[in-house]
Order: structure tokens, then sequence, then C-alpha cells
């Protein structure tokens, strides 16, 4: 969608679940502490997979809901719900029930697997002979499961568009609700990304011999492989005129979005970084600014030997002789799929917001092109602006430029 700048898209609220953390503040507080959220794997089935461990997040408590209610959620709504949650009380927009002041919130969100895990306890019901009664769990494995969730729960209707753009897609959902926003066709939109642990999935991950048998090191030259987690997280975008008549409170703004598509082949990017290149260069140029005014970016930096050359090379031809800073946030979280572009995105957020750069955890050999950028613990930055770039299966290549408001 073309942008024509008639109105600015804003932050006013945001919220997340990760395996480090049930909210922002416990993930952000993980993150800064360089831990990791690697352990072994039991919210699905692993038994015969190469690599067996990966990043769980404990499901958040929902008091609203009964243990019956619970109990007919996948995974994934039980891992959207609160984050969407946080995001709506942040941004001012629940009245004392927890229901939306508005009757009427768009959403553009992301997500790989949807509710999948909810077709497979019914599969494997069938194969353990104990099909009865499981039916429910077909008719809730849909994509747009979670939307209706989401709708009900905090009782708001609208479209919803869901981004199934691979790993890429939290980026550029986010992107699309910028884009609404510039083009003055919405006021306000829920954004972000979800995805839950699931068996395809993960065993896909393992065949193709991409997960890390030990800790996931981005950017190093040992490097293995990626470490597969789950999450979800959600920004509220307003136009700024909206946020302001209505007095709330904006943490950032949606400055510049960049996207392409390379379709170099099915799983692995371009390796001269090109198409990346030019995703950033896009964000840039809608946010009219330079290279040398972006203090920090959160690479996609999956830990695979293709992935993150090519963002290695990418990165540096855009940011060769400047003071901006490097690392990759999935060495802790793990891979979030679906959801990454908008957890990386709000990690960024909190970078902009107290000066805390996430720091490049796991390191021991870094890659020459990018070693003298990678973020050491404990190192502050006064940012003005931070860019997150996620890269997609298909070519797919999204770059969010966020700033201070």
């Amino acid at each position: 969608m073309p942008s024509v700048n008639s109105s600015k898209p804003v932050i006013t609220g945001y919220g997340c679940v990760t395996p480090l953390g049930v909210d922002v503040e416990s993930t952000w507080t993980g993150i800064i502490e360089g831990r990791t959220a690697r352990s072994p794997i039991s919210a699905i089935e692993v038994q015969g997979c190469r690599v067996t461990e990966g990043a769980q997040a404990i499901l958040p408590e929902i008091p609203s809901l009964s243990k019956k209610q619970l109990s007919r959620l996948s995974r994934s709504s039980r891992l959207a719900l609160p984050a969407v949650e946080e995001a709506l009380q942040m941004a001012g927009l629940l009245d004392s029930r927890g229901t939306s002041i508005y009757p009427r919130i768009e959403m553009s969100i992301s997500t790989t697997a949807c509710g999948m895990e909810m077709g497979e306890q019914f599969l494997n019901s069938i194969w353990q002979d104990h099909g009865q009664g499981q039916t429910a769990k077909v008719a809730h494995y849909q994509a747009q499961q979670q939307v209706s969730e989401i709708h009900r729960h905090f009782r708001f209707h609208g479209p919803a568009m869901i981004v199934a753009n691979a790993c890429a897609g939290g980026g550029n959902a986010i992107g699309h609700a910028a884009d609404l926003i510039r083009a003055d066709m919405a006021d306000i939109v829920l954004a972000g990304g979800y995805d839950a642990l699931c068996e395809l999935v993960y065993a896909g991950f393992d065949s193709l011999q991409t997960l890390a048998p030990d800790a996931c090191r981005p950017f190093d030259r040992g490097r293995r492989g990626l470490m597969l987690g789950e999450g979800a997280a959600f920004i509220v975008l307003e136009s700024e005129a909206h946020a302001e008549k209505r007095g709330a409170t904006i943490h950032a703004r949606v400055a510049g979005y960049g996207q392409t598509t390379d379709t170099f082949h099915l799983t692995q990017p371009s390796q001269d970084g090109k198409p990346l290149e030019k995703a950033m260069r896009q964000a840039l140029q809608e946010a009219s600014l330079s290279p040398s005014d972006i203090g920090y970016v959160n690479a996609h930096g999956t830990g695979t030997p293709f992935n993150d050359g090519a963002e290695g090379k990418a990165f540096a031809n855009v940011f060769e002789g400047h003071s901006t800073r490097l690392s990759s946030t999935k060495s802790a979280i793990g891979h979030t799929l679906g959801a990454a572009g908008a957890i990386e995105a709000l990690i960024c957020i909190k970078a902009l917001q107290t000066g805390i750069l996430p720091p490049q955890i796991n390191l021991q050999d870094p890659e020459p092109l990018v070693s003298k950028a990678l973020v050491k613990m404990d190192e502050r930055a006064d940012l003005k602006a931070a860019i997150s770039v996620n890269l997609g299966f298909g070519g797919s290549n999204a770059a969010l430029l966020l700033t201070r408001p």
C-alpha cells in the first residue's frame, strides 16, 4: 500500500508473552540480564527428533476465564490473549470490565502455525482411539480462530488481516498497520503476531537440520543453527491526531517501513544481502533518516550459516563507517516465527525508552564482518532511532524503523 504520509503512526501500547516472561517487563529484564530460555521441550512430543531443546513459554493465567473455557483454547490463544490485554491496557483502551472501550478496532496479525496444535491433539486422540468428544479441536484449528477469540474476549469487532509471510510476517503485520494509518484508512490498529510450539513445525525444522544441538549463537563463526521458540506480542498503533485527541501516551513512532521479496531460494536468503539492504534503505527513506541516525539494529539473527552471513553483509553495506550497534535476541528467546517481528519490535521500543542495548549472548568467535558492532553486556546509548529486521522463507524481508516520541 502506498504511503501518503497524511497521518503519522504512533505506538500507544504494547504487550508480550515470551519464553523469558509473561509480560513486557519480565521479558525485558531477562533480555538485558543476558539470560537464555533454552531448556528441554515438554509442551509437545519431540521423541525421535535430533534436537529436543528449545525456548518454551510458561502459559500466563487468565483469571477471567474458567477452567473449562481455558481448556477450549489452543496454546496459541493462551499466549495471544494476555499479550493483547497488556497492550490494550497500556494504551488505555480497556474499561473496568477488561473489555474494549471501542466497539471496532482493526487488526493486522502474523502467524505461521495458527492453532495447529489443536489439530495435532485431535489426530493423536484418533490414533489412541479416543476420538469421542474431540471434534471441537478440529473446529478450533483454523487461521481465524485466534482472531475470533480476541474479538470475543475483549468485545470488539472489525476487519482483521492475517499475514502468513513466514518469519518476516510479524514485521510486515506492523508495517501494514502503519500503512493503513498513513493512508487514512484507519485511526487505530492492533498489530502483532503469535505462534505456539507444535509438532509439525518443530519436526520440520529438525528434519531440515537447522536446529542448534547446543546454544544458539547468532553471528558466531561456530554457529550451528536456530533455537525454536514460541510467544506472542501485540502493539497498538494510532494516528498521532487520534492518540492526542484522547490523551494517550505515545511511547514510540513507526517512522519507516521497508519490505522486499527476493525469491532467491525457498529457505535461504540471497547471500549478497541485497534484498534486506534494500528493505532497510526503504525504511530509512520513508523516515527521512540516514544510517548515522540509527543507534541499534535488532537483527533477525537465527544462528544459521546462510541467514547470518547474508544479514551481516546487509548490515555492513548500510551501516559501515557508523557507530550503529547490532544484536539478535533469538539467542535468548528463540525463533518465535510469526511472533518474532512483533516481539523484536517491542524490544527495540524498550531499548529506545531505556537506552539499554540488548546484549548478543553466547558469542565465542564473532563473525569478523560485524564483530565490532555486536552489543556487549551492560551497554547503553542515547538512542534516537532503531531498526528491527526480519527475513522469512521464500525471500521475504521486512524492516521497521522506530523512533522515540
